[in-house]
């Protein structure tokens, strides 16, 4: 099944598709920006997505967090169910995209937590500093990432962003051509210690940055963190945490045991 949302547009068509009992959301091609479980509709169907859920080994319990991209709304909806204490800004520039989420893939409507807007994500990065304690950036066209969110200005104002101690995640391509520089970008403004953790067969990978001061990244911490988001949220957080461990050894000497 596929169907389509019409309008005259600036943006690419919303498409909608179904196979073996799971809903995609496609931009303008059959790249999947989105998928949703029928019959588990608050579940993480995509692995990318419960990986970006993994800033909560570092902050378990945020106050506020900001969403650049909403695409079906999964990390949406993850947000609002798992971490009931939490208030979700979430931004997305094409409204086909926001009516999709609610038609097809179950979001709530708008709530004293859950605040989804029709804005441009990068403007209001730009506008809020100091007002988030995590911010997830997830933006993409039919072909690759929205340029306004990967310079070295956006990359400023997603640090501006955080409170201290707070972390921004991002969800990069590895086989994008430009992922090398997109990713000394986020080192130039954020330092060396960038953490990355590769999903999906290692097509995408997410980057987790911090705003000083750093996390407790001992053992027992985050072993801690990894089981209560595996308990709350049912995220593979034991295996991530092993996979962010051997991609990340040398970052953060001293502060993030290998045992």
């Amino acid at each position: 099944m596929r169907s389509r949302i019409q309008r005259a547009r600036a943006f690419p068509p919303v498409q909608i598709s179904e196979k073996k009992g799971v809903r995609y959301l496609h931009l303008g091609g059959p790249a999947v920006q989105s998928a949703m479980r029928i019959r588990d509709p608050w579940a993480l169907e995509l692995e990318y997505t419960r990986a970006m859920m993994c800033f909560r080994l570092f902050l378990p319990a945020p106050k506020h967090i900001a969403l650049v991209g909403l695409g079906g709304g999964s990390l949406a909806k993850a947000i609002f169910r798992g971490l009931p204490q939490t208030r979700l800004d979430a931004l997305e520039i094409n409204p086909e995209v926001v009516e999709a989420a609610h038609a097809f893939f179950h979001l709530p409507p708008n709530n004293d937590r859950l605040d989804v807007q029709v804005a441009d994500g990068a403007a209001f990065v730009h506008a809020h500093a100091g007002s988030h304690d995590v911010l997830m950036v997830d933006g993409y066209d039919a072909e690759r990432i929205v340029e306004a969110l990967a310079s070295v200005d956006f990359y400023r104002a997603c640090q501006t962003l955080l409170r201290p101690g707070g972390v921004a995640v991002f969800n990069l391509w590895g086989s994008d051509t430009s992922f090398p520089v997109y990713f000394e970008r986020l080192a130039s403004v954020f330092g060396d210690g960038l953490l990355r953790l590769p999903s999906e067969r290692k097509g995408n990978i997410i980057v987790f940055a911090f705003r000083s001061p750093l996390p407790d990244f001992s053992a027992a911490v985050l072993a801690s963190h990894a089981q209560r988001l595996h308990a709350e949220m049912d995220v593979e957080a034991e295996e991530f945490l092993k996979r962010l461990r051997a991609w990340n050894a040398g970052c953060f000497a001293g502060c993030f045991p290998t045992t």
